[in-house]
């Protein structure tokens, strides 16, 4: 049933690219929430091998892709505003908005010790403040992503990288956040975000970060 729950989701933000729009804005908003959708549904599956991934996939894919609904683009606005200000002053996260994905950056080297996956009691503050935010914004849901430099081998990274963004979702559930909303993957050193052949770039590369999406009905 699940399956079929999802094939309809995606079904139908498919159609609705092809749906007659007024604007080019609105239509390129639908092809990308569409076309979002379909590609995060499918690395959902790929990934999880499960119908409950393939439905955060989608989600985080469509707000990748575009505009997902009337008023989701101001929701996501009014977020991420109360966001940044939550985190103002804060050396350990930063705020990125992408489309109507909202991604919350903890600086690993902040919130872990070397070669650890207990979070650094210093970061408490800021969790208490995202998962403030996140809190008042019950339409949305969540994945926490782990991601790792290159040293080590790739199958120690890996699960390195699934624990620490499992550590940061229990504490995210802690302050409130129900545990249903928020997923959990592991990328290990495979999404790097500047080179691995230098201290700085490795340090870049080892965070966690928490993605905010708007909710398709789940």
């Amino acid at each position: 049933m699940k399956k079929l729950i999802t094939l309809a989701i995606i079904t139908s933000l498919l159609l609705a690219a092809c749906a007659p729009l007024e604007t080019k804005t609105q239509k390129g908003g639908t092809y990308g929430a569409a076309g979002g959708a379909a590609a995060g549904a499918i690395l959902g599956q790929a990934i999880g091998h499960d119908t409950d991934a393939t439905l955060w996939g989608a989600a985080i894919g469509a707000a990748l892709g575009g505009a997902t609904g009337a008023g989701v683009g101001k929701m996501m606005d009014n977020q991420e505003r109360d966001m940044r200000a939550a985190l103002e002053a804060s050396e350990a996260a930063a705020v990125r908005r992408e489309g109507d994905l909202l991604a919350v950056i903890l600086k690993g080297d902040l919130t872990f010790a070397t070669d650890s996956t207990i979070v650094k009691p210093g970061l408490y503050k800021e969790l208490d403040r995202i998962a403030g935010v996140i809190i008042q914004y019950p339409q949305t849901v969540v994945r926490v992503e782990g991601h790792t430099d290159s040293t080590g081998t790739e199958a120690y990274n890996q699960e390195l990288s699934e624990r620490r963004a499992a550590n940061v979702r229990n504490l995210l559930v802690q302050r409130g956040i129900p545990y249903a909303r928020i997923e959990v993957i592991g990328y290990g050193e495979t999404m790097p975000v500047a080179t691995n052949d230098t201290a700085a770039g490795r340090q870049m590369n080892r965070r966690v970060e928490i993605k905010v999406a708007p909710g398709l009905n789940r």
